[in-house]
């Protein structure tokens, strides 16, 4: 079991992983929460900025300011279980598209490989923020990221102002 105190200067919950896997949140005053889960105020845009840790009821038991405030274990365990419920593939590259009218077929490389992907319509490409990130939707719900658009190929770029 994994445990971690967090800071004074911070709310001062434990943190630990019990033998099931699970997230147990224990506060100041004693009481635990069985199964907590790290929740991100900010996914895209502050991802290590403002994280509820939310019970089994979907009520918030602790906050979490700044992920870089905390010390190790806290700061991985809270980590791996965001990435293991989290999944937003970030596009490095779009290789080719089927078409130039939707529906079509993408073929993109991402930090998680080469995928393939259908595009049911332009709506589905979001300017996310101030910078220069898109979120693309697949016709599965999947959410890719593209996390500078200007910082993509040459190639990758001129497909991309096709659908903009």
């Amino acid at each position: 079991m994994m445990s971690s105190p967090m800071t004074p200067e911070h709310q001062q919950f434990m943190l630990e992983r019990n033998a099931f896997g699970k997230l147990i949140l224990t506060t100041p005053s004693g009481v635990r929460f069985e199964a907590v889960v790290p929740v991100r105020a900010f996914p895209i845009q502050s991802p290590e900025v403002g994280i509820s840790m939310v019970n089994t009821d979907s009520e918030e038991v602790g906050w979490i300011d700044r992920l870089a405030d905390y010390p190790e274990p806290a700061q991985s365990l809270i980590r791996q279980e965001l990435e293991a419920r989290e999944f937003i593939p970030v596009i490095v590259q779009i290789v080719s598209v089927s078409s130039f009218s939707t529906p079509c077929t993408w073929t993109v490389d991402t930090d998680r490989g080469r995928t393939e992907f259908v595009l049911r319509g332009d709506e589905d490409i979001r300017r996310i923020g101030k910078d220069n990130a898109l979120l693309i939707a697949d016709t599965h719900g999947i959410q890719y990221l593209v996390r500078d658009q200007f910082a993509l190929n040459t190639a990758s770029k001129k497909i991309l102002d096709r659908f903009l």
